[in-house]
């Protein structure tokens, strides 16, 4: 079998991912820190990299090519906004995207993958405007911290089908961590925890599942670094299971599959392996990406081993934060206890949480009288991935805001009433964030707020949904992008509409009702849905909201022509054109073309339009008339200027 990639790394005391660029330069394929390399292979690699300079040479030129200098962008953004922020013309730009791999149309709006992608053959991290309170809140921050980055715990979610075992495995992990640890820990639920493992520490987030992994997602909160997907051996990919790899699909996270339950006699490894194929998920021992690890909550077997592929996962994902800086991060929950106040459980991104520290969660802040960790101890402060409990906010902030420690309780005051005082205005007013709908996509398109048509599909059966998917997938749509989040069989339910949040995407039922909860929360979150009996409805919609938002064809109308007699020269305006209108009517304001000797010379707009002294909007056939064409000072004797207009023709598919 010969040496796996990452076995190799820990040998030459390097990462995985620095190892992988390393054999790259030395034309060793490779296609992952799973791919294993002969012994030869491998002791080449070693004598070539044993030297520690040359590692040390190749961390240098890795920190050099990761210095870049920051581009901050309105988000969302389109290819035409960010081409402008670039100082490119927008078609250059597009076909620097093509040669990328990155295909895309003016008005699309680019993800945040893509815009990292971007950033590195641009040679900028891109990030995100801040925001006037975020400026706000950086400006009370320590600005004398150092900026020096290290590596921080991976964020782990389990996700997966009901009565799989991912509370069983969740309890199996934490249980085994508190033996190695210390002895009598008591342990307490508090949304989420952290366990040593080795050379590393992992943090769990201990959620029901994709639901409110995705709830936190539709609120703004990126918190998960990875997702464990849980899949039965003896049960195989599920309902859930599938739903569980779209919501962590559309939120962009890794997934490592966890074949739970691998002791039971009717366990088909073999099976599930085969099942994950068809989800796009090929197991790296197939010849694909994804990590499996074989487990069993009941017998403990290939525990350490997933612990150990997280960790890799991790190193890959090169997960950092600065410990040197006032804290941030994100609510996981958050409750109103009795004869304690206001608690939260906060997970730590960014920054060392301190107690005493005054913070601003949402429309709360307050100055922390006690942090808790989840054993329940006392501690006094927190490192980044670190989720911990929070005593003295002054109210119950929502699961998923941001919080920030900042430097002055008076800016955290503040920062908290102006944001009550927006949710009060927002609330009776009924503004604030409403997702996508199929009416308003044009509007939003044109906006740059849309480039893609998200949709989730639920059907009564099989044969309805294989129906309506294949009508769908007959739209021509080579401009725009109809990207199905999610599709199953049954009842809309919160989750769906949970992921709909997240995802801005619209809700079509076929056949199916929506059930209490997803009405609900589809008014609480602003999601459309829609409900079907008929194909043709589905298909004739969705038609008119992609014809919508594809980009309309231009036609030239020419309106009018006018020659040049004679060039005068004015005191206050320079060069004049005097002009005989010979077609039509000659607009001030219009666009208009000079052609010399049949030539096009010049594209602009008649900046200024005179009858003899007097400034007008018009002049018709016939007539004589002076005028100025905006940015060109070089009309001549003879010139034919031809003024038009663009008409917009809207495009069917």
């Amino acid at each position: 079998m010969g040496v796996r990639i990452y076995e190799l790394a820990k040998k030459l005391g390097i990462d995985s991912k620095e190892l992988l660029e390393k054999l790259k330069d030395l034309n060793i394929k490779v296609k992952s820190h799973m791919s294993s390399v002969d012994d030869e292979i491998a002791e080449i690699v070693l004598e070539e990299l044993k030297d520690k300079s040359s590692i040390k040479k190749l961390r240098e030129e890795k920190e050099k090519r990761e210095a870049k200098p920051v581009l901050e962008v309105d988000l969302p953004i389109t290819v035409k906004q960010l081409s402008k922020k670039l100082s490119l013309k927008t078609n250059d730009f597009i076909q620097k995207l093509m040669k990328m791999g990155i295909f895309a149309n003016i008005n699309q709006v680019l993800d945040r993958r893509t815009l990292d992608e971007i950033g590195e053959n641009f040679g900028y991290d891109i990030k995100e405007t801040l925001t006037h309170e975020e400026r706000l809140i950086k400006m009370h921050q320590d600005s004398k911290t150092s900026e020096e980055m290290t590596l921080r715990s991976p964020v782990v979610t389990l996700m997966g089908h009901v009565d799989h075992g991912k509370t069983s495995l969740l309890d199996v992990i934490r249980k085994s961590d508190i033996i190695r640890g210390e002895a009598g820990g008591i342990t307490q639920h508090i949304g989420a925890y952290k366990i040593k493992f080795k050379s590393g520490g992992i943090t769990f987030l201990d959620t029901p599942g994709h639901e409110a992994f995705t709830s936190l997602r539709a609120r703004g909160a990126h918190v998960t670094d990875l997702v464990i997907l849980v899949v039965a051996a003896d049960d195989g990919v599920m309902p859930q299971t599938i739903e569980a790899i779209d919501h962590a699909r559309a939120a962009g996270v890794p997934i490592v599959v966890a074949i739970n339950k691998v002791d039971k006699p009717n366990a088909d490894i073999e099976k599930v392996k085969k099942q994950l194929v068809d989800y796009d998920l090929n197991p790296e021992d197939w010849g694909g990406k994804t990590i499996t690890v074989e487990v069993s909550a009941k017998t403990k077997e290939g525990i350490d081993n997933l612990l150990e592929m997280i960790l890799l996962e991790a190193e890959l994902l090169q997960l950092k934060a600065n410990t040197n800086k006032l804290a941030q991060g994100i609510v996981i929950e958050a409750e109103l206890s009795k004869g304690k106040g206001s608690i939260a459980t906060v997970l730590v991104q960014d920054g060392t949480l301190r107690k005493g520290d005054v913070i601003v969660a949402g429309k709360f802040y307050g100055k922390l009288k006690a942090l808790i960790d989840d054993t329940g101890k006392q501690i006094k402060k927190a490192l980044p991935s670190t989720p911990v409990v929070i005593m003295g906010l002054s109210g119950v902030p929502e699961a998923g805001e941001k919080f920030y420690v900042v430097k002055n309780e008076n800016v955290a005051r503040e920062i908290a009433q102006k944001r009550l005082a927006k949710a009060r205005q927002d609330s009776v007013s009924g503004t604030g964030q409403k997702h996508v709908s199929l009416e308003d996509i044009y509007e939003r398109i044109q906006k740059g707020n849309v480039n893609q048509l998200n949709l989730i599909i639920k059907a009564d059966v099989q044969g309805s949904l294989e129906a309506l998917m294949d009508s769908i997938n007959k739209i021509p749509t080579d401009e725009v992008k109809i990207n199905i989040m999610h599709k199953g069989v049954g009842s809309i339910k919160e989750s769906d509409v949970m992921l709909a949040a997240a995802s801005d995407a619209v809700i079509l039922g076929f056949h199916v009702k929506a059930n209490v909860d997803a009405i609900s929360c589809s008014k609480r979150e602003k999601v459309e849905i829609r409900e079907y009996d008929i194909i043709y409805k589905v298909i004739q919609d969705i038609k008119d909201s992609v014809e919508g938002m594809l980009e309309p064809e231009k036609r030239e109308i020419e309106i009018g022509k006018a020659e040049v007699k004679q060039i005068f020269e004015v005191s206050k305006t320079g060069k004049v054109a005097g002009c005989y209108v010979i077609e039509g009517k000659i607009f001030r304001n219009s666009l208009c073309k000079v052609k010399r000797k049949g030539e096009i010379i010049c594209e602009g707009k008649i900046s200024s339009l005179k009858r003899f002294k007097n400034d007008v909007t018009e002049v018709k056939k016939d007539y004589e008339c002076g005028l100025n064409i905006e940015g060109f000072d070089d009309l001549q004797k003879g010139d034919i200027i031809s003024v038009f207009e663009i008409e917009e023709i809207a495009r069917k598919i």
